[in-house]
């Protein structure tokens, strides 16, 4: 239904809503995200909507055209700015040509990655070659001498100087953010970004240094929405949201269920001032509803889930036909925030990971807990 609230809104409109409110345009944010929802609809199995339709318009949000949108003229250049262009023309965006450069082309290589799919499973080999290579465009600003996504100018320079704590709000290369929690936006190709740091060990001790760097920012504007802060990690706001979850993917889980459990019990109360950052729509919220439950998607498009740590010792999800999945955990405590085993189905999983189709399927997950990590 939401899909095709948006189809309609951007036939009318011209193109797909960016931070659609009361029904009109915004042009706030910087990603082309409804190519996300769509995609992971689409891989999920659900596909009761135009999907042509859809999939034409996922494209013409990801060109630079101008033409043909029906928004207030100053609302116009951040509905489609320049960065679009940029970053068709000559593969990235140059940070001496638009603002917030890196953010907005880290989220287009997570949309186009996005795209890649449906032309995939659309049967459009040009477009999915196209929109795949697109999805590398990540690696261009990853500066390996300072280990950070970083802004690059139209000559191929770094910009300088560089200050990874730096912000200044709506007006620097990121957006809400620095290149501290920026730097692991790569929710598509995480084996990627893993091998650009140098590979297992270097990724992971840039993660932890993550969590553990003094929380300080500096600048003349600091972001108000960096907070939330563990380390530079900021749960307060959404770029940072799967990052603890990264663990997962380099054989260390234990670390994901410390920093899940810390999240959970340190950054949530139940008091009118209970979120460590802006709600967003509902963001701050569902990332705790899915982690309570012992689970989390990294990467919308990808319908995989990533375990963490459980609050209840018992949940069940309503399906459709009246199927089931339910949650069950042994030896639950504040203390037991270890996962020690993990039991699909009667089956013994090996990886932290289980399919959507596992859930929709209906069965049982079984967590066993301890009070000591299991490496």
């Amino acid at each position: 239904a939401f899909i095709r609230s948006l189809i309609l809104k951007q036939r009318e409109g011209g193109i797909f809503p960016m931070w659609e409110l009361a029904g009109n345009y915004t042009g706030t944010m910087i990603g082309y995200h409804a190519a996300s929802i769509i995609a992971d609809a689409y891989t999920k199995g659900y596909r009761d909507f135009d999907v042509q339709d859809a999939y034409k318009a996922c494209i013409r949000a990801a060109e630079y055209d101008t033409t043909g949108i029906l928004c207030p003229p100053l609302v116009l250049p951040h509905l489609m700015p320049q960065a679009k262009y940029w970053k068709n023309k000559i593969g990235y965006v140059p940070c001496d040509k638009d603002n917030e450069s890196v953010a907005k082309a880290l989220e287009y290589a997570y949309d186009d990655w996005c795209i890649s799919l449906l032309a995939e499973a659309l049967g459009d080999g040009p477009n999915r070659e196209k929109y795949a290579a697109f999805a590398k465009g990540y690696q261009v600003y990853f500066d390996a001498s300072t280990r950070f996504m970083r802004g690059l100018d139209s000559e191929g320079n770094w910009r300088t100087p560089f200050n990874p704590r730096s912000s200044n709000h709506r007006n620097d290369d990121y957006c809400e953010g620095t290149a501290w929690q920026w730097t692991w936006f790569v929710p598509h190709d995480v084996d990627g970004l893993v091998d650009l740091m140098g590979g297992r060990e270097a990724f992971i001790g840039k993660l932890d240094s993550l969590f553990i760097a003094p929380s300080a920012m500096e600048g003349e504007s600091v972001s108000v929405d960096i907070s939330g802060l563990i380390g530079q990690y900021a749960h307060g706001n959404e770029p940072s949201h799967h990052i603890a979850h990264l663990y997962n993917y380099v054989g260390q889980p234990w670390r994901t269920q410390e920093l899940v459990d810390e999240v959970l019990h340190t950054l949530y109360f139940n008091d009118p001032n209970g979120l460590s950052g802006n709600e967003d729509c509902g963001q701050m919220s569902a990332w705790f509803i899915l982690n309570s439950m012992g689970f989390y998607q990294v990467c919308p498009g990808k319908p995989v889930y990533s375990i963490g740590r459980p609050l209840f010792d018992k949940t069940t999800i309503h399906l459709k036909g009246g199927k089931t999945f339910t949650i069950v955990i042994h030896n639950n405590s504040r203390e037991n925030k270890y996962v020690q085993k993990m039991v699909l189905n009667g089956k013994e999983l090996n990886v932290p990971f289980f399919a959507h189709q596992d859930m929709i399927d209906g069965g049982t997950l079984e967590l066993t807990m301890g009070g000591e990590p299991l490496k």
